[in-house]
């Protein structure tokens, strides 16, 4: 059993006191969002009564505070992630930054004659931007298939680095599926071909302990709002020596030392990638939300997510409920995807929320691979550290309600 205690958690969250259609409200849509505690809704309200200003602008108190709020919200991420300050960039999200990347990168490694990899098990934010560059500068993306566990096929990426590629771009975590990719292999084996690696974590960095230095990940991106985060506000790492060597995405205020009729000198890194008024709160808030999951350890919140998958697939374990992916807890991070026979998944969304359960239905931004399991949509329940066992009970009786009532 895990160590951490979600019901005593849930006193930090008070969205959670809420009735929904007069019952409680069980939040199982956590891989679209999750909810803020009071110490993170504390902490941007405070920026905003007491500190609120412009960052590293004004000579002045309310600047100076402002500033180290920011300074020290950038420490604490980049510990989180075991980066250096110097190689961590605030984004407006995981979508931001892969974008950011794939217009960046994309004069490089997407031109004519090039070649870049990614998998069946990407969400769209992590499969559009790179295909909509290589499209226009020329160049190819191949789609390495998952295997029969549903991580990426590692043998067949193999095959594919050997004939070719520069850049590998993968999900970490499936948000479909919650399978757990061997990210530290297939970094070992792009960069044996000389290949860099792009790492979606939007799934991984919230529920389990990541080091980009242990990975060996060249790029990696996630969102604040699925860590107990506000939205807004996300991060993109890059190795320093390779953030170093790029071009700014945007210009403007803020990411230059001086600049001359006839050219500007570019800021220390990373603020030379942050151009204009950063989400200083949002900043300030995830800086918050690190503190709250350091706390609770990130190998609890792991263990307590386990704990959670392995429930669920006891209680919907139905001749009437199909579930997709691995059947083994351990391979699955927080995420359980089924759909009830004879119901299409969007009712028994709509049916669950009725009983005061929020889960999500549909393609997830993930159509591919959806369609790739023989289905059109599929119903998620997803997992965090506020949720109880006593919730996915009450998911799996509503399902089977929903099975007699609308099939």
């Amino acid at each position: 059993m895990s160590e951490l205690d979600p019901q005593e958690i849930r006193g930090d969250f008070p969205i959670l006191e809420r009735n929904i259609n007069g019952k409680p409200l069980a939040f199982l849509d956590n891989a679209a969002t999750s909810q803020k505690p009071k110490q993170v809704l504390e902490a941007i309200q405070d920026f905003y009564f007491r500190h609120n200003s412009n960052v590293l602008r004004s000579d002045n108190t309310l600047s100076f505070e402002a500033s180290e709020l920011y300074f020290s919200s950038r420490r604490k991420i980049a510990s989180f992630i075991g980066a250096k300050e110097e190689e961590v960039v605030f984004t407006k999200g995981a979508t931001d930054s892969l974008n950011a990347l794939a217009v960046t990168l994309a004069g490089r490694y997407a031109k004519k004659g090039g070649r870049l990899i990614t998998s069946i098990l990407e969400h769209h934010s992590n499969l559009l931007p790179w295909r909509t560059m290589a499209k226009k500068n020329g160049g190819e993306i191949v789609v390495v298939r998952a295997d029969r566990t549903w991580r990426i096929d590692i043998e067949k990426l193999e095959e594919e680095l050997e004939r070719g590629s520069e850049l590998v771009t993968i999900t970490h975590v499936s948000n479909v599926l919650g399978t757990i990719n061997d990210v530290k292999e297939i970094a070992r084996r792009a960069h044996k071909h000389g290949a860099l690696v792009v790492l979606d974590s939007a799934q991984g960095v919230p529920h389990m302990p990541v080091d980009v230095g242990d990975m060996d990940v060249d790029f990696l991106a996630f969102s604040g709002h699925k860590m107990l985060g506000p939205t807004g506000i996300g991060v993109l790492f890059a190795k320093e020596k390779l953030l170093s060597s790029m071009e700014p995405w945007q210009m403007g205020g803020g990411m230059v030392k001086s600049v001359e009729p006839e050219g500007e000198l570019l800021e220390d890194l990373p603020y030379r990638f942050e151009a204009g008024t950063p989400h200083v709160a949002g900043v300030v808030g995830l800086g918050a939300a690190v503190d709250y999951l350091k706390r609770l350890g990130m190998d609890s919140v792991r263990r307590h997510e386990t704990d959670l998958v392995r429930h669920a697939f006891d209680v919907l374990h139905d001749d009437d409920i199909e579930i997709y992916g691995p059947r083994e807890p351990d391979d699955v991070c927080g995420i359980v995807s089924f759909n009830v026979k004879g119901v299409h998944p969007h009712d028994v969304s709509s049916f669950l929320d009725q009983d005061g359960v929020m889960i999500r239905a549909g393609y997830h931004c993930a159509q591919p691979l959806v369609n790739s399991l023989g289905a059109s949509a599929v119903a998620r329940a997803s997992f965090y550290v506020y949720n109880t066992p006593e919730e996915i009970d009450r998911l799996a009786a509503s399902a089977g309600k929903a099975k007699g009532i609308l099939s």
